[in-house]
């Protein structure tokens, strides 16, 4: 992997004036358009901006997407409907695998748990929630905090409630808080997704590489009150390949970056965080790898877990060794000091902000301490498993609902109450066999990393093993809707009435989790946050806005071209193109090619451009989004970065991260000349 130059990364960890060539996930309301122009030669205006916003889609799948034309029709990705998929397979109907194509509106189908959700404005309220926890510290400023935010995601929607959905979204570490206020839709259905291995032909091994030879694309369709959403503000599909060297934008949701932490944060993520995870999740890929082989049966419900585990691994293997390579970090150990000595230069912001530098050093130790009983007790509680989520969503709702919303937990309030009910209620496909595999890797886990003695192993095992207590949970009856719906209606009675054995193993350990959540947030997420918030300040103080916040799945653009790179003497062109397809084919997994592809190779266009490079700036959570070029057109959907891109959560290298996309045009091709559908190629080039 080639590992990020010391000039690079220090430009980007400094701050100051502009961000790189090429280089940010900007917010709407900070996109440098100026600056763009100039450097692109474009006459991009705040019409183009409110256009691309109106197109662009967050799911609560944890991705991106963009509405196509005016019927509520919406392009994403495959990987980013796998679980849709999976929820509307059967042991006998395999969508993941086969594929799925609606013949007819009618045939169009829903996606448990899944909202679209459409940005629909941005207003600061940066001064509301930074006085309501001035003068506050460790638990008493996220208290404060959250309760100010959760007051103002309520009466920001309130009386709206029923289409739009109010979130406070966190910039800049805590420098700034904005309000989203998004048109929300709840009814998704399932349009059109080719086969597994065609939309990630290559698998595990061609994963965030480049050449890449996916279709990696799926349609959803909003719908209202049983009727398709009508959507004016659509981006205009091209039928037309990218060109080398081309201005584009990415419009949508990065999940996180890292690049405005702190060289001591860094350092505990590499030595702590990283590595301890990558085992986490190796010993789970084990686990899952074997149990797919016992059976197809078992290959096929386990198929989508284990997808998301590898993607995962592979990604915070990247990671690691970006933050591995010494250079990344005593750069931004030389940033930080370029930043405090300039703060210290003026004494008016010196006595404001005091060192949060130190402050931030000091919590590290804390943080080691705390990792693993909050990550097993807490975050990462019953990993993978759906009958935990559900029983802990359900007995923490009946509790939480009975305080005051200023009061909750911040997944509790009123403001985030439906999307809740919506992911907990909906109908989806619990597997007793996937369950008790997952349920017994984490309390293996639990008592391997606490200890046997710990307090906490204690009260989550008592005498039992984790096998046996496994075992016993995967029986819960939780998987059922309607015992879910009884539950969440009845409140706390029901809950406590319940004989279900996992919503008595919530009952029971749910106190300890609790408990090192708030020792957590006491002595970690607190004081972390407050002196997060103080660097922001200072940053704000002597840089402005001129540099963009760290990712933290919000609406964002970012800029760039479509371009190869070189590397290591060795030049990788933008493009691929069908007729690779059948080259790099060998009919042994993964690079077997589905039934229907094998024998289309004379049905497409060898030359066809397939996927394409470009270099923006983007990370996980922009699985899905749009390419556009300048005239609003969709010229594709990003679904990967190159292996380069993985260190991009803590820093940019323009010269060799790159953004891997399926085009529009190879779109089209595959839906009209190999999978027949002919309705869904009149809807994307209608004329409008």
């Amino acid at each position: 992997m080639h590992r990020l130059t010391v000039p690079a990364f220090a430009l980007l960890c400094f701050a100051g004036g502009t961000a790189m060539a090429d280089e940010g996930m900007w917010t709407f309301d900070n996109f440098p358009l100026s600056s763009v122009n100039k450097q692109y030669n474009l006459k991009l205006d705040q019409a183009w901006l409110d256009h691309v916003r109106a197109a662009s889609v967050r799911l609560s799948s944890g991705c991106s997407a963009s509405i196509v034309t005016g019927e509520g029709l919406v392009l994403t990705n495959h990987h980013c409907v796998r679980d849709c998929a999976q929820n509307l397979s059967s042991a006998g109907a395999d969508l993941v695998k086969d594929g799925f194509q609606a013949a007819t509106r009618p045939d169009e189908k829903l996606c448990s748990g899944m909202q679209a959700e459409v940005l629909d404005g941005i207003s600061d309220v940066s001064d509301r929630v930074t006085k309501s926890a001035a003068g506050k510290s460790a638990q008493d400023f996220v208290k404060a905090r959250d309760a100010e935010i959760g007051a103002i995601e309520k009466t920001g929607c309130a009386g709206r409630e029923d289409k739009f959905r109010c979130q406070v979204i966190t910039l800049y570490q805590g420098g700034q808080y904005k309000l989203y206020t998004y048109r929300k839709y709840s009814d998704v259905r399932l349009v059109f997704a080719p086969e597994g291995m065609t939309a990630f032909f290559g698998g595990d091994p061609d994963n965030f590489n480049f050449p890449r030879y996916d279709l990696d694309c799926s349609f959803v369709r909003l719908y209202e009150d049983g009727k398709p959403v009508a959507t004016p503000a659509h981006l205009t599909w091209s039928v037309t390949p990218p060109k080398d060297g081309e201005p584009v934008f990415v419009a949508g949701n990065p999940g996180s970056t890292q690049r405005l932490l702190t060289a001591d944060q860094l350092a505990s993520l590499r030595d702590l965080a990283l590595p301890e995870t990558l085992i986490l999740f190796s010993e789970l890929r084990g686990r899952l790898v074997r149990f797919s082989s016992e059976s197809p049966e078992h290959a096929r419900i386990a198929n989508d877990f284990l997808f998301g585990i590898e993607n995962s691994f592979k990604a915070f293997h990247g990671e690691e060794k970006a933050l591995v390579d010494p250079a990344l970090i005593t750069a931004k150990r030389e940033s930080d000091a370029t930043l405090k000595k300039q703060v210290a230069a003026n004494a008016a912001l010196a006595a404001e902000i005091g060192d949060p530098w130190a402050e931030t050093a000091k919590v590290q130790a804390d943080y080691r301490a705390l990792y693993m009983p909050n990550g097993m007790m807490e975050s990462r509680a019953g990993i993978g498993s759906d009958l935990f989520r559900f029983g802990r969503a359900l007995v923490r709702a009946a509790e939480e609902r009975g305080k005051p919303n200023a009061d909750r937990l911040p997944q509790y309030s009123d403001s985030r109450l439906a999307l809740l009910s919506k992911t907990l209620l909906d109908p989806q496909p619990v597997y007793p066999e996937l369950e008790q595999l997952a349920l017994e890797f984490w309390l293996t886990k639990l008592r391997e990393n606490l200890t046997a003695d710990a307090a906490g192993t204690r009260i989550f095992l008592g005498k039992d093993s984790p096998e046996n207590l496994a075992a016993r949970l995967s029986k819960s009856g939780l998987g059922d809707p309607i015992l879910r719906k009884k539950l969440w209606d009845g409140g706390m009675a029901a809950i406590r009435a319940s004989d279900d054995p996992m919503i008595k193993f919530v009952l029971a350990t749910d106190a300890a989790s609790r408990a090192v959540r708030k020792e957590y947030e006491e002595r970690v997420t607190g004081p972390t946050d407050r002196a997060a918030q103080k660097i922001a300040r200072a940053r704000f103080a002597i840089y402005g806005t001129n540099v963009y916040p760290d990712a933290t799945f919000s609406l964002r653009l970012s800029y760039g071209k479509v371009t190869g790179w070189s590397k290591d003497g060795v030049t990788v062109p933008p493009f691929t193109y069908y007729k690779g397809l059948w080259e790099r084919a060998t009919g042994q997994f993964p690079f077997d090619l589905a039934p229907r592809w094998a024998n289309a190779q004379a049905k497409v266009n060898p030359g066809m451009v397939l996927d394409f490079a470009s270099d923006n700036d983007i990370i996980g959570g922009n699985s899905g989004s749009p390419v556009i070029n300048a005239r609003g057109e969709v010229l594709g959907a990003a679904f990967d970065g190159n292996i380069d891109s993985l260190g991009g959560a803590f820093g940019f290298d323009g010269r060799v991260n790159r953004t891997v996309s399926v085009s529009t045009a190879a779109i089209t091709e595959a839906l009209r000349n190999v999978y027949g559908a002919n309705r869904l190629v009149a809807e994307l080039t209608a004329k409008r």
